[in-house]
């Protein structure tokens, strides 16, 4: 192993802030049991050269949200020159943009449903209900609501009205849910198995993620023929549209048609104990210190073959 030291970002800005704390400590603990020198440090929304007074020779950024996921960040480790894990800034802010990704799966004929932004000012729900209203740049379900009737769509509109935070509207989706996580492999990135995800009360929402333990999940589910490696296969052609670096994870909705439809994908999904790309790592015998260790190690390969920004595949 090489002797670089490793600086793991926590924290930021964003609504996830508590899960990036939880996800950096993680990933620190894991990076210091594979032999790494960790410098563990929470940010808010530093500047670069707050950035550059940090310790590490490579950084992995655990932060979650708009800011430290959707680009921003990205820009300010591309600037610092360090090498650090994860999605470059154009991948980080169209993954981040579930709209945008919605766009790019529909030329790849990933099945995804039709979205349109909410306008608060228009009390007229422009889909029929139930429909379900989310931020366009959040992810882990904040500030999601399922509109049924129209105090649900009342409430939406109420929390849209900050123009920083725009919302998207979508049919609501029945089904079962599922989520492929990417990590790196040999040429690049490999499909881990999918995971079935059971919330107790049919809705996995942030409080089903993080706070309860009544979240039932299962790996490799027996599913209808073709729908695990379709659902492997479209979430490697998103990646590869998208640009994606080192890991990724996609959620889908298998409704009673067995067609599987594209909801989002994070480009640094949680390391948690709760969280679901390090349990379907772990499942073929993977565990926490050589998965982070063989995301960092992509993130170095690709340093050191001189890949920049102008060197990713770019999306379409």
């Amino acid at each position: 192993m090489s002797n670089e030291s490793v600086l793991v970002l926590a924290g930021g800005p964003d609504a996830e802030r508590d899960v990036s704390i939880h996800s950096a400590g993680a990933i620190a603990g894991a990076l210091r049991d594979a032999g790494r020198t960790v410098h563990l440090h929470t940010i808010n929304e530093p500047t670069l050269e707050e950035l550059r007074d940090l310790p590490g020779d490579t950084v992995f950024p655990a932060l979650h949200g708009r800011w430290g996921e959707g680009g921003r960040l990205q820009d300010l480790l591309d600037s610092l020159g360090r090498p650090y894990a994860g999605s470059g800034p154009r991948a980080a802010r169209l993954a981040m943009d579930k709209i945008a990704t919605k766009s790019v799966a529909a030329t790849l004929n990933i099945a995804t449903s039709p979205s349109v932004l909410l306008d608060p000012a228009d009390d007229v729900a422009p889909i029929g209900f139930p429909f379900v209203a989310k931020p366009v740049f959040e992810g882990s379900t904040v500030g999601l609501v399922i509109c049924r009737g129209e105090n649900d769509w009342t409430d939406a509109r109420a929390l849209a009205h900050d123009p920083r935070r725009p919302y998207m509207l979508e049919p609501f989706a029945c089904g079962r849910e599922l989520t492929v996580g990417m990590i790196p492999g040999p040429g690049g990135l490999r499909a881990l198995a999918p995971i079935e995800i059971a919330a107790a009360d049919g809705l996995y929402d942030y409080e089903a993620k993080y706070n309860r333990d009544d979240t039932t999940y299962i790996v490799d589910p027996e599913l209808p023929a073709g729908i695990a490696s379709t659902i492997q296969r479209q979430t490697a052609e998103l990646a590869d549209r998208l640009g994606i670096r080192d890991l990724c994870r996609a959620d889908f909705i298998l409704d009673d048609d067995q067609c599987a439809w594209l909801l989002e994908i994070n480009t640094m999904p949680g390391f948690t104990g709760h969280s679901l790309v390090p349990m379907a790592a772990r499942a073929e015998g993977i565990e926490m210190p050589e998965l982070c260790e063989l995301i960092l190690r992509s993130a170095l390969a690709r340093a050191a073959s001189g890949a920049g920004v102008l060197q990713q595949s770019q999306p379409a």
